[in-house]
């Protein structure tokens, strides 16, 4: 059990912000596109952004995900993302949320001005 612990720790990412349910995102994402057939076949990579709310954040160590909520065209879309995968570039936090929830799954029946978040007051 020990050598999988090891294994587990060096795969870790230190440079992983901290951010919790509640919270808006930018997930910055490495996607890699097979362009062209036969023997011209390459592989191109590019980044995307999806931004959007942390509605879940679960597990822990190298098995550590978090699902990532947004509204496109009119429709929901959920992303969940393994916090220390390599295809992930960089997690960058737009807003924190004031919530007193762990699971935020009572925003996917909500619309409109009904599915926002309180934004989080400093207090100094």
């Amino acid at each position: 059990m020990k050598e999988i612990e090891t294994i587990e720790r060096s795969q870790l990412k230190e440079d992983v912000i901290p951010f919790q349910p509640g919270d808006t995102v930018k997930v910055t994402i490495v996607i890699k596109e097979a362009t062209g057939s036969g023997e011209k076949k390459s592989v191109r990579t590019r980044t995307q952004a999806f931004q959007g709310l942390v509605i879940r954040r679960q597990g822990s160590g190298a098995r550590e995900t978090f699902t990532v909520r947004k509204v496109s065209f009119g429709v929901g879309v959920e992303r969940t993302f393994p916090v220390h995968s390599p295809v992930i570039r960089n997690i960058e936090m737009v807003q924190e949320g004031d919530v007193r929830r762990a699971k935020l799954y009572y925003i996917r029946d909500k619309v409109g001005k009904a599915a926002r978040v309180k934004k989080k007051k400093l207090t100094s």
